[in-house]
């Protein structure tokens, strides 16, 4: 029997934190390959964390040196996730095996993939590695450096997938077992959710399009019936991480909704990543209470109309307001509704971030401040390239949102942290 080995790396950052996450990406590699005759391992480097509020919670950390390119940076830098010696005792266990296959979220993570090929090649200079995911798909010639010798895989996983592995040519056996059935995880209080792939919307600072070059949806019924077989497994939080939930909500999301609603499950769901204001209408707003929606986050990233045209146009401030007016209506608390607005995007003013700042502090909502990170194949980051801002080359440690704000956004740093200071105590009611 084959057996192969996947690896989500550690997190090298200036901060993180674990909201429901899963390496969804590599964990779709475990349902591929569970198709075939093969002994799946995972190391998650990311598990170590101590749970608060709706199992969220902090990572462990150690301090670590910061890379050369962010030695001007006045922020600590850390590796977060399993300690060092955990992790080679874990990989010492499970090798030998035919094949390691990384992933790696974010693009200015890499140090993590580095770190994991740096043990690996200690261990067994010989074994055959594959890094996948979202960096190796943005920054593949950078990623060709960081795991060479080894192997690359751009996209997303489907039946053309075995052909980019030396999987190719092995027979099928059994129908594909979700991983949550593979016994990967020892348990699992928490699940995140696709029930869609991509994004129709083009906003100038989102890579999903390229990422995702078609839009769909998963079949309603398909998702819960993932939901029962999760909570059935112990799950009480979900947490929904598509990039468009709310499209064609009538014959996606309500009826998924209504649904959960009619069985009655004591669960509880989330939407860390921004929906679309636009389609939360009365009905859905009351759908969403009804399921019991704890966490709510909407994309608004900025009050200034012209900016939001050239964005994308994916909200409005008529739409956002009347998104806010449904969820309240039926129930929905300050906590509970948290809107995502951006700064650090090209020729943004600071007092266009402000004026976001005010208008949402009237509507009594959550602010999620975030600041702009470029990423390549978005129009931002190819108008950064053609004004000779940044290099198409650049490294992605650069490009970390921490860092980019700081380097490029234009601001007085003094003047940001004191905006920052200021949301926080308001978020905490002060």
């Amino acid at each position: 029997m084959h057996r192969i080995l996947l690896i989500n790396p550690w997190v090298y950052d200036f901060a993180a934190y674990n909201l429901w996450a899963r390496p969804l990406g590599l964990l779709k590699v475990a349902d591929f390959l569970s198709q075939y005759d093969i002994d799946i391992r995972l190391i998650d480097c990311m598990e170590d964390y101590k749970p608060r509020k709706y199992y969220t919670g902090k990572y462990s950390r150690v301090s670590v040196e910061k890379p050369f390119i962010l030695k001007d940076i006045p922020r600590q830098y850390s590796r977060y996730g399993m300690d060092l010696e955990s992790f080679k005792e874990n990989l010492k266990q499970t090798l030998p095996c035919d094949a390691i296959f990384i992933t790696s979220l974010m693009t200015y993570w890499y140090p993590g993939v580095e770190k994991v090929v740096e043990v690996i090649r200690e261990i067994s200079k010989d074994i055959f590695i594959i890094l996948g995911g979202i960096y190796a798909t943005l920054y593949p010639e950078h990623a060709k450096r960081v795991i060479k010798p080894g192997g690359l895989h751009t996209g997303s996983i489907n039946d053309e997938w075995s052909k980019t592995t030396h999987l190719h040519g092995l027979k099928k056996i059994r129908e594909k077992v979700p991983f949550y059935r593979s016994g990967l995880y020892k348990s699992m209080p928490f699940a995140p959710l696709y029930t869609s792939s991509g994004c129709p919307f083009t906003c100038t600072y989102c890579a999903s399009p390229f990422l995702n070059k078609k839009f769909s949806q998963r079949p309603h019924d398909d998702v819960v019936k993932e939901i029962l077989e999760l909570n059935d497994m112990g799950v009480k939080d979900f947490a929904f991480y598509d990039d468009a939930l709310l499209i064609n909500s009538e014959r996606h999301i309500k009826p998924l909704l209504k649904e959960v609603i009619k069985l009655g499950l004591k669960v509880r769901f989330h939407c860390p990543n921004g929906i679309h204001a636009k389609y939360v209408d009365d009905e859905l707003a009351y759908l969403m209470k009804k399921a019991t929606f704890k966490t709510i986050r909407i994309g608004l990233e900025t009050v200034d109309k012209i900016r939001q045209k050239q964005s994308g146009g994916k909200v409005n401030i008529s739409e956002f307001l009347n998104a806010v007016g449904s969820l309240k209506k039926h129930g929905f608390t300050k906590s509970e509704i948290g809107v995502y607005l951006i700064y650090g995007l090209y020729g943004q003013e600071l007092s266009e971030v402000t004026d976001s700042i005010k208008f949402l502090m009237s509507q009594d909502v959550t602010i999620n401040l975030t600041e702009f990170s470029p990423i390549p194949h978005t129009d931002s980051f190819n108008e950064l390239v053609a004004k000779k801002i940044i290099t198409a080359d650049i490294d992605p440690l650069v490009t970390n949102n921490t860092v980019f704000s700081y380097l490029y956004g234009g601001y007085d740093n003094n003047e940001i942290e004191k905006l920052k200071l200021k949301v926080k105590r308001y978020n905490r009611g002060n």
